[in-house]
């Protein structure tokens, strides 16, 4: 079955054209899957597709719900179905045995967001004119002034900026490109970095790490957490975070929802639609705060 999910993993790249983030998620996801099989009553190296039932699938499923969210859950029964049903067109199976599952029902999430005056915190309490410490501020800027995913941010080159503008060409999910617009602050925080930076100078990265190549995802993750810190903020957030900061200010701000969600790369509106609770819940809690009769307990 492995020899399948390698020629499935070639289909993903070629015919569907996705990320090697997404099809590395995909290959987790299906070897978890094998793992499991291998230890199964009945089952025994080589796996074969043909011997996957339903019964197969609900048994890894029960399994999961011990240890996992519903939304990983459903990831992983998203990639199982789609393998499958790869198999199916392939004339390699006759049926899915995950069509007839269903979908878990997702949790109720608000995302993690930082307030504006945190936020500012953050950026404003990276001082210094070193050059990591200055890459560090603009790719905050970055994050927050375009909303951009970490992987999206790694992957931006030094033409990825169109400074005349004021844009930044996105490669997204799907390989789908956008254009953002950047801040002034952003802006400005890019050129004190690049007029300090040094790499090899034909390196087309726009972030580099401190060896001169193009900076990583988990190096970017890892950092956050050290500029948090160093900003004094004790708050569980993340790089996304800046992200979903970026959609619920511009939301508080008056923004349309629909300009939001071109803004994010979202290719379905009810994605963006979570932010609209966010921004209920805010208001809500002013509301308590401030108001004589807001719905907080009145005092006796």
């Amino acid at each position: 079955m492995r020899q399948l999910i390698a020629e499935f993993d070639r289909h993903l790249a070629v015919e569907r054209n996705l990320s090697a983030h997404t099809r590395r998620a995909y290959a987790q996801d299906l070897e978890a899957f094998c793992r499991f099989l291998e230890a199964e009553p009945g089952f025994s190296p080589p796996l074969s597709a043909e011997q996957v039932d339903i019964h197969a699938l609900r048994r890894y499923l029960a399994r999961l719900h011990r240890s996992h969210r519903r939304s990983s859950i459903a990831r992983k029964l998203s990639a199982l179905r789609s393998f499958f049903a790869y198999l199916v067109a392939q004339g390699r199976l006759k049926s899915s045995p995950g069509e007839l599952i269903g979908t878990p029902r997702q949790e109720s999430y608000l995302p993690k967001t930082l307030t504006v005056d945190e936020v500012f915190a953050l950026i404003d309490g990276q001082g210094g004119a070193g050059e990591l410490i200055l890459r560090d501020r603009a790719f905050l800027e970055m994050l927050y002034s375009c909303g951009l995913r970490v992987g999206e941010l790694t992957s931006l080159d030094l033409d990825s900026i169109d400074w005349q503008q004021g844009l930044v060409r996105v490669l997204g999910k799907g390989s789908k490109e956008r254009l953002v617009p950047i801040g002034r602050p952003a802006l400005t925080a890019l050129e004190d970095y690049l007029a300090v930076r040094n790499g090899v100078p034909e390196q087309s990265a726009l972030f580099l790490n401190y060896r001169g190549g193009r900076l990583s995802a988990r190096s970017v993750e890892r950092k956050f957490k050290q500029l948090l810190l160093k900003a004094g903020l004790i708050k569980d957030a993340s790089p996304h975070s800046l992200r979903h900061s970026f959609a619920t200010h511009l939301l508080d701000g008056g923004a349309d929802l629909r300009a939001i969600q071109e803004l994010l790369g979202h290719v379905s509106l009810s994605t963006t639609q979570k932010y609209t609770r966010v921004s209920v819940d805010h208001l809500m809690e002013v509301y308590d705060r401030a108001h004589p009769k807001g719905r907080k307990k009145q005092p006796s």
